[in-house]
Parts: structure tokens; sequence; C-alpha cells
């Protein structure tokens, strides 16, 4: 035995410049490019209520079964998808899914799993952590979706430690799965226009354990389309991009390029503290102003507590009991 170890001796983790540029594989292409799901990476997927983060998702997973390109998403060979689905009701949910299933035909039903009883199983238990786990194992998984976050963890989103702490989660279920995940979660309430990572509502350990982040914006009221940003990591940034919905077939279609506004502002005048007041309301609480603020000028969020601050102090505007009134 002593002479077998010592014509094949333990490999060092401490490796010269030399070995490691000689020994270090070739990097794997992402699963979905352009950049936005590496492989063993983790994706933030997030968006207000209802602006169709769970729909989208259900897409890119038919993509990556089928190994198929649509939406702007590009996927070269199916993967193994687990979803994980918290929300609706396992009936509706298939529903859900024989819709899609429609343009692609039988494409992704050998490499498309569904977990039927993952509701109920919290990441931040190791109980649940080892059910999700049996399950990734199950289905042999390349990619987990969970969706949304918040109802696979118990934690508080205000608390960093516990945040800390579900990431960590996410780490293991990761390591351990060696798949890639895709995270569906919500974002603050008031957010900058170039805010991305840092939207998602709960602590910034989100912000710091994820690889990719799309966020989902619907630009009008009036029109049926989402705005999809980006923030990676580890590839080249991508240029915002406008998706509709195809309500027959529940499939988004790429319809280009969003617009780039033409001038980022980042100065507040006090005319448009005033104008936001004004726009609201006789009253106005803080943060019903300050968001009215950063939609109208597209500041950030210190920018416009900046300017109201100042408007108070020259009073161009009066605080009374909370709220926020113009000058008589």
């Amino acid at each position: 035995m002593s002479n077998s170890s010592s014509k094949n001796p333990p490999a060092s983790a401490v490796l010269s410049l030399g070995e490691l540029l000689l020994h270090q594989p070739a990097p794997q292409p992402c699963l979905i490019e352009p950049g936005l799901l590496p492989p063993q990476g983790i994706f933030f997927c997030g968006g207000e209520p209802k602006v169709g983060k769970s729909l989208l998702v259900a897409n890119m997973a038919f993509c990556l079964a089928a190994g198929s390109s649509r939406a702007g998403f590009h996927v070269s060979t199916p993967r193994r998808v687990l979803m994980c689905q918290f929300e609706l009701p396992v009936d509706l949910f298939t529903a859900r899914l024989s819709c899609m299933r429609k343009p692609i035909g039988t494409a992704a039903d050998g490499y498309l799993f569904v977990d039927t009883r993952a509701a109920g199983h919290l990441l931040s238990t190791p109980a649940g952590l080892n059910h999700f786990l049996a399950a990734a194992r199950s289905a042999a998984a390349e990619v987990i979706i969970l969706d949304p976050l918040y109802s696979a963890h118990d934690q508080d989103e205000n608390d960093t430690r516990a945040m800390s702490a579900l990431c960590q989660s996410l780490l293991r279920l990761r390591d351990a799965s060696k798949a890639a995940l895709i995270v569906v979660h919500h974002i603050r309430k008031s957010i900058g226009r170039n805010e991305i990572g840092t939207a998602f509502r709960g602590s910034s350990a989100l912000h710091a354990v994820g690889d990719s982040y799309m966020l989902l914006t619907r630009p009008s009221p009036q029109l049926n389309s989402i705005e999809l940003r980006f923030q990676f990591r580890y590839a080249p940034p991508q240029p915002p991009r406008l998706l509709n919905l195809e309500p027959d077939n529940l499939w988004f279609f790429a319809s280009g390029q969003a617009p780039i506004p033409e001038i980022t502002r980042h100065k507040v005048e006090i005319a448009d503290v005033t104008s936001a007041l004004a726009a609201i309301g006789p009253m106005a609480r803080y943060n019903e102003l300050r968001h009215r603020i950063m939609s109208q000028t597209h500041c950030s969020k210190r920018t416009a507590q900046l300017a109201i601050a100042e408007a108070c102090r020259i009073k161009s505007i009066v605080q009374q009991d909370g709220s926020y009134r113009l000058l008589a």
C-alpha cells in the first residue's frame, strides 16, 4: 500500500499559476444565454405582484427542458428541470403547464418535473431542505425552480442574520444537488430606475449570494408588455428588453429592446418635490411622497430623501402629524 501511495500522491489543493492554468477545465456554457443562468449558478427573478414572474419562469422552464430558444433566451441543450411552486394548487398549476405545452408539443415531457408536495416544506429547516434535496435527486435535476421564495422560508426578511442563514440554505441546496437555482422573489415597494439586484425584498444578503438578477416591470398599465432589466456577476451587461404575453398559450415573446431614457437625472429640484406633492393631493405620507419623487425624476431613494428635507428646510412644504402638505 505504501508503494501505491508513493506512486500516486494526493493532489495538492495549492497550485502554482502554471499548474492552475494547465489543469483548469474549459468554462462551461451558461444554461440560459446570454449569461443568465451559469451552471450551478443562482438566478433571482423579481418584480411586483401579478407582473408575470411565475409565467415567465415557467416559460423558461419549458425552454430549458425542451432545449428550445424563445423570448430572446437561448438554450442549446435540454436540461432536467424540477419545479417547486407554492402558490397554485396542483390541478391549477397542471392546467397552466398544459396550456404552455401546446406550442412545443412533447419536447419537454421527459425533462420537466414537478414537486407536487413542495407546499409546506421550508428551506430554513433541516427537514425541508432534505425534502428538496430528495426531490432534486429523484429528478436528477440540473435546474431547480423555487417559486416564490417567501413561501419556502419562515425567516424575518428584515433581519440580516436570518436572511444570511437562508442564503446558506440556498447554497447548501445548490452544492448538494449540483443544480442551478432559479429563485422567484418580490421586490421592495419603492425602488429607483437603476436598482436591480438591490431591489429585491429583504436583506442585502440576497444581493450577495446571486449570480444574476432579472427584474420585471410594467412600463405602462395600458400596454400588454413587460420590461426586463438585468444584472450579472460574471457576464457582460445586457440592455433592457420588452416582452409581450400571448394570452392563448401563456407564452411571452420578444418585442424589441426597451427604450433607454435619454436623460438620467440625479439632482431633484424643489419644484420636483412640490409638483409630486401636488399630484398626490392635499396631504401625503413620507413614503408615498418619496416614491412619487423617485418615479417622476428617476432618482435614487437617498436623493429623494434629501430633496424632501431641503424642501422642508426652506418651507416649500410643511410636515404636519407625520404627513406633508404644500405651504398655504
